[in-house]
């Protein structure tokens, strides 16, 4: 099943982890993730579009074994839950990120290490929530992406 999308956007995926793990994060070092939902917001707005989120998929299914992202370390032990894609030119990543996080757990520092948030991975350990908390991020960057951009 395809994902993504050819057109530049902003994406969160919502995963889930069945049971509490240690995790070596790359540059991060190790992580000790509670069991529950993890929603992580990324960028694709590069020439492939959305298509980034077909390879986090690859990468959780284990059809593909590089690892360049924070996520790609966390997508190999979770399971796929939903994906939310705001199309998009506007750079909206960090705004639908603090979003997420007005209601669900930061996990300090993670995907973020080209801006100044607290995080671009947030847990919730109830799927209503964070699929709430998710969905009423995008909802307000869609409003937010029809405005013309000043950039």
């Amino acid at each position: 099943m395809r994902y993504g999308c050819d057109e530049p956007g902003i994406y969160t995926i919502i995963l889930f982890l069945e049971k509490g793990e240690e995790i070596g994060i790359g540059s991060l070092g190790t992580i000790d993730f509670a069991p529950g939902y993890y929603a992580y917001t990324g960028s694709a707005r590069g020439p492939g579009g959305c298509k980034r989120v077909d390879r986090h998929v690859e990468i959780l299914e284990g059809n593909r074994a590089t690892r360049r992202w924070h996520i790609d370390y966390l997508l190999c032990k979770t399971g796929l839950v939903e994906v939310f894609i705001t199309r998009t030119s506007r750079d909206l990543e960090c705004s639908i990120a603090k979003a997420v996080g007005e209601h669900l757990s930061p996990v300090a520092g993670f995907g973020c290490s080209d801006c100044n948030c607290i995080s671009h991975l947030y847990y919730g350990d109830d799927l209503e929530r964070t699929r709430g908390a998710v969905s009423i991020a995008h909802s307000q960057a869609a409003s937010m992406a029809l405005v013309p951009s000043r950039e």
